[in-house]
């Protein structure tokens, strides 16, 4: 493999010195000699009509501006995962709501000069509902006449296939048919940065918004549509984020923020508290999921039926899309010609599910790879050769019609990561008997680069190269603090032969940037990180040119390389790229300038094979971890650290949805856990020493045959834990997470 000079390197991140320093300012850092303070009151009940709401000792307290409620603010719908103007999406939001439809539901809005007299404000608003029974278990929601939003549940149905499944399952005898069923939960983000937006009037009648999100022209769009704005009239800024998996591509606290600006006509920053975020945000999506796979003697699946129920939430946001986004990837792992895909999408009243790390990969992976590791041990196989016979290969087509899997190399991974980890010696170590039994697991996953084939996917860069040699390269990028504006760096700077720290790289400002559809999808090194490479090589090719002008000659005679251009005959006289520029300038009258807009031409599959080792104390229920290996077919790591990095979170987030996360709930729809004393994640002290083997085989048009892998590191975590405890108690553990509660009764049910 060729050993480039930048692209493969570990590169010291762009901000990691402002960010470890605190000298960088986020947007809850942000103040204004004029600036007001806003916090919002989330509905204390799961389902009720307001029938009335007092906000007039509020309104009295000294320092209060002005309280909205629903009776003086916008009543239009929205739908916060509306992310392009055209898109056809169910709109059954509003900024603040006369009818609450889980707790946590936005009721009213204080403004104030202060902050300590916004909780005194908040405190003093009355609100009287009328309340209604909940709908909190989304089975109950499907089985019910009742309807909220005015729509019968479900509200969305998908499905999506290939081949003759009821056929297939009809000539395999039942002692060959394997069926499992799992409930995932609702998940908190837990980003260490809450939700904040910083909304300000600017002349001539425009409205300015700093946002850290990950969706930045999306804000303009739902800015602009909320305040019944032209575009230019919404000036949208990216602010640095603090965290976000999926937790700030959705748009629902700045049209809110900034309507309160506009109103006022006063610099408003609206910020939210822990128990704000884990309510009043977004979760990840709560699923119930059977599967039911046939397969012949020789261990070859030869059909699977998949069903999937999406609990929405409070409202539909991407309740329909999620379901849709797992069909699509089950299809595109194993070789299964007859399979097929069922989802409903049904509202429950509990707080929204929305995007998260893997945007459902986790859970439908989780699925069915617990069902192949059962399927193996069923057949006496060894789940590693289980899965090594039925892997889809490079290059194979997907089956439901979609783009090509490209140079897929799940077998690599799979055959690396079980090497690393001595999968077959631990296989055949004597059973545990005692307190403490070990156990391993092993699961595969796939996830997508971009949305070709699906959506819309472009994004536009600007590149120039200033008089002294340096470079600026604005775009409409999204830096969520996993180095991508490290790896644009990379890209460019080994295109043009020069060091990644001489290139700036601006992120998105929707007044100053070409366009981009947002970071999600994972699509940010494939197909933002092809355009770099792409405008990088335009840049290229016109200082070549230009350079040929000052130096009277052909630009075939002009090299460049390490900041320095030459004539090929006389290589001696070098100049740096800064001299070269400026007579450029002054010589040829020309800017070093040019634009490139960039299509997504395939999306090949990222993929994953992990493999954990536990320990589980049969006493207490408490699960540890021996070992843990992750590889990860990434086809080109730009910057290693990064790519490593993204790991480690990936799997400290997959440990979590396996072993602790959820946000819980009583029969009335009261949560549970609305802080990090009761909302429990893992700590630093749980984690495993995660080991991490990268298969690099390129082939795909990814700049230097990069893939994603921010999103895909989580998705294999929670199903390789939850096989490796049900191997090490030999039991069958169906609800997530596996609390030592759970753990303990799975064992005394077994010992019963």
């Amino acid at each position: 493999m060729k050993d480039y000079k930048y692209v493969g390197k570990n590169i010291k991140f762009k901000d990691v010195e402002e960010r470890v320093t605190g000298r960088l300012k986020y947007a809850g850092d942000l103040n204004h000699s004029d600036m007001l303070y806003s916090r919002v009151l989330l509905s204390e009940v799961a389902r009720g009509r307001i029938k009335s709401i007092d906000s007039s000792k509020a309104e009295e307290l000294p320092g209060v501006v002005k309280v909205y409620t629903y009776e003086n603010t916008p009543q239009n719908t929205f739908n916060s995962y509306n992310w392009y103007r055209g898109q056809e999406v169910s709109k059954d939001e509003v900024l603040l709501t006369p009818y609450a439809r889980f707790v946590g539901d936005r009721v009213a809005a204080v403004v104030a000069r202060d902050k300590k007299t916004l909780q005194q404000a908040l405190d003093l608003i009355e609100v009287e509902y009328e309340e209604e029974e909940p709908i909190i278990d989304p089975r109950e929601g499907l089985a019910s006449d009742d309807s909220l939003h005015g729509e019968e549940n479900p509200f969305a149905k998908q499905e999506l296939s290939c081949g003759d499944v009821e056929g297939n399952f009809a000539e395999i005898p039942d002692e060959l048919i394997f069926e499992d069923e799992l409930e995932t939960p609702k998940i908190h983000h837990a980003t260490m940065e809450n939700h904040v937006c910083f909304a300000y009037p600017k002349e001539p009648d425009r409205i300015a918004i700093v946002s850290p999100c990950q969706l930045l022209f999306s804000v303009r769009m739902m800015v602009a549509n909320m305040l019944d704005l032209r575009f230019n009239q919404v000036h949208a800024i990216k602010a640095p984020v603090g965290g976000s998996f999926g937790a700030k591509q959705e748009i629902f606290l700045e049209p809110l923020c900034a309507f309160m600006a506009r109103d006022l006509d006063r610099p408003v920053k609206l910020e939210f508290k822990r128990r704000d975020s884990i309510l009043a945000t977004r979760t990840r999506s709560k699923i119930i999921g059977k599967v039911k796979t046939a397969v012949d003697k020789e261990g070859k699946i030869r059909a699977r039926d998949i069903d999937v129920l999406v609990d929405a939430g409070g409202y539909t946001s991407n309740g329909n899309i999620v379901s849709i986004a797992m069909a699509k990837k089950v299809f595109r792992l194993y070789r299964i010609e007859n399979q097929r895909y069922r989802g409903k999408s049904v509202h429950t009243n509990t707080p929204i599910g929305g995007a998260c790390r893997g945007y459902g990969s986790p859970q439908i992976h989780t699925l069915t790879e617990i069902n192949i590791d059962r399927v193996a041990k069923r057949l006496d196989m060894d789940p590693v050769d289980f899965r090594l016979k039925n892997l889809i290969q490079p290059y194979d087509k997907d089956p439901t019609g979609g783009p090509n899997l490209g140079n897929a190399q799940i077998i690599a991974a799979l055959k690396e990561g079980a090497e690393k980890f001595d999968w077959y010696n631990k296989r055949n170590r004597k059973e545990d008997k005692g307190r403490y039994r070990r156990g391993i697991g092993v699961a595969c996953c796939t996830h997508g680069n971009g949305y070709y084939g699906a959506y819309h996917d472009f994004t536009g860069m600007t590149l120039r190269m200033y008089a002294d040699g340096s470079l600026l390269l604005n775009t409409g990028l999204h830096e969520l603090g996993n180095a991508t504006l490290t790896a644009i760096a990379q890209i460019a700077g080994e295109v043009l032969e020069i060091d990644p720290g001489e290139i700036t790289v601006l992120e998105a400002d929707t007044d100053l940037s070409p366009y981009d559809i947002g970071a999600h999808a994972s699509r940010g090194t494939y197909v933002c990180g092809m355009c770099a490479f792409k405008i990088a090589e335009k840049l290229k090719e016109q200082f070549l040119r230009e350079s040929a002008k000052v130096l009277n000659t052909t630009a075939d005679q002009v090299e460049m390389e390490q900041g320095e251009v030459w004539l090929k005959d006389a290589p001696q006289k070098r100049l740096s790229y800064g001299e070269m520029a400026a007579r450029v300038q002054v010589e040829n009258q020309r800017e070093l300038f040019t634009t490139y807009s960039y299509q997504a031409q395939t999306n090949p599959g990222s993929y994953g094979a992990h493999f954990a080792e536990v320990e589980v104390d049969t006493f207490t229920g408490l699960v540890k971890f021996k070992d843990y290996v992750a590889a990860h077919d990434v086809g080109k790591a730009i910057n290693p650290s990064s790519v490593e990095g993204q790991i480690h979170g990936g799997v400290q987030m997959g440990i979590g949805m396996a072993l602790c996360e959820e946000i819980t709930f009583n029969d009335k729809g009261q949560p549970l856990n609305t802080n990090f004393s009761s909302y429990h994640l893992v700590n630093a002290p749980e984690m495993p020493k995660v080991r991490v083997s990268l298969i690099e085989e390129g082939g795909d048009e990814g700049p230097y045959g990069a893939k994603s892998i921010g999103e895909i590191a989580t998705v294999p975590v929670t199903a390789a834990v939850v096989n490796a405890v049900n191997d090490a108690l030999d039991i069958k553990l169906n609800v997530l997470p596996m609390t030592p509660a759970r753990i303990l009764e799975a064992l005394n049910e077994k010992e019963e």
